[in-house]
């Protein structure tokens, strides 16, 4: 059975409220999306607004969050602003909101405990430090 695929929507005030802050003048995942337009292949413009998809299979042209995140870094190096909006785990949130620092581990090998043994299949890995005042 195939899944439908979902989008979802900015709700309009915070629209706004970044629109006032960023003056967007591209997004690269509108909508409705014109059938022929893949904002993943398109140069971006100066200050742009990306609610990317949820899920890959939500995106078209098979471009989910991460071909947008890959693409906001590449336009980031032309001088570029992306503001782009994902969906997070609640803890990431709390611990943003608590101010902690944070740092990428990349593709983490964790160790098993009993064999010492590396995990075959490392997973991202973001490392938070809440420091003490």
């Amino acid at each position: 059975m195939t899944q439908q695929k979902r989008y979802w929507l900015t709700p309009p005030e915070l629209y706004t409220e970044l629109d006032n802050e960023f003056h967007f003048d591209f997004d690269p995942c509108p909508f409705p999306r014109p059938e022929t337009f893949n904002g993943v292949a398109v140069p971006w413009g100066f200050s742009n607004y990306c609610n990317p998809p949820f899920r890959k299979s939500d995106g078209a042209f098979d471009a989910g969050p991460t071909a947008f995140i890959r693409k906001a870094i590449e336009e980031q190096k032309q001088g570029k602003t992306s503001v782009v909006v994902l969906n997070t785990m609640s803890y990431i949130n709390m611990l943003v909101e608590a101010g902690a620092e944070f740092r990428s581990l990349g593709r983490l090998r964790w160790l098993d405990c009993d064999t010492k043994e590396p995990w075959k299949s490392p997973a991202n890995t973001t490392m938070f430090v809440l420091r003490g005042e």
